[in-house]
């Protein structure tokens, strides 16, 4: 699911290098600028990040959480539980101990970036209209609901055919 992230740099956004005044249109708070982006979830981010970490490895090598870690950029705490999602996905495989780690299995080699975005995150959507088994009251006259519909299919299509493999390499 794609999530609005706050922009850290909202001030940077409205104000031009040589400014210190904001220049953005009046009425607009820095929530709402910050809620206008869509971004992946930290989660979903640092799913793809060692998913193609780990289909770069030799066949059979695993990768301890520290190396793990230090190789996606994010905290171990936090990517244990990305680690947990993509296991519980059958994406990777984990085993404890000296000889232990994560090793990325066929399913995760053969996976598309979509596959591990709805491993972490769940299903896809753009927006609330486009969620599947939801019925959408305004649908038939909205103008925007078939742009919402185009844009998802296009972003779904373009990662569907990202794989992990293809970018490991």
């Amino acid at each position: 699911m794609l999530l609005p992230i706050p922009d850290r740099s909202v001030e940077s956004a409205c104000t031009s290098p040589s400014q210190k005044q904001t220049s953005c249109p009046a009425g607009i708070n820095e929530l709402e600028k910050s809620s206008s982006s869509m971004q992946l979830t930290r989660a979903a981010d640092y799913g793809v990040r060692v998913m193609i970490y780990l289909a770069g490895l030799p066949d059979n090598e695993r990768a301890m959480l520290p190396s793990l870690a230090v190789a996606t950029g994010a905290p171990p705490s936090f990517l244990s539980k990305v680690l947990q999602a993509l296991s519980r996905a059958g994406l990777i495989a984990s085993r404890r101990g000296q000889s232990g780690g994560f090793q990325i299995v066929s399913l995760g080699r053969q996976a598309s970036i979509r596959n591990v975005i709805e491993a972490i995150d769940g299903p896809i959507t753009l927006n609330l209209c486009l969620v599947n088994g939801e019925s959408c009251s305004r649908k038939s006259w909205c103008p925007a609901h078939p742009v919402w519909a185009r844009a998802q299919q296009a972003m779904l299509q373009v990662l569907d055919t990202a794989m992990i493999a293809d970018l490991a390499l």
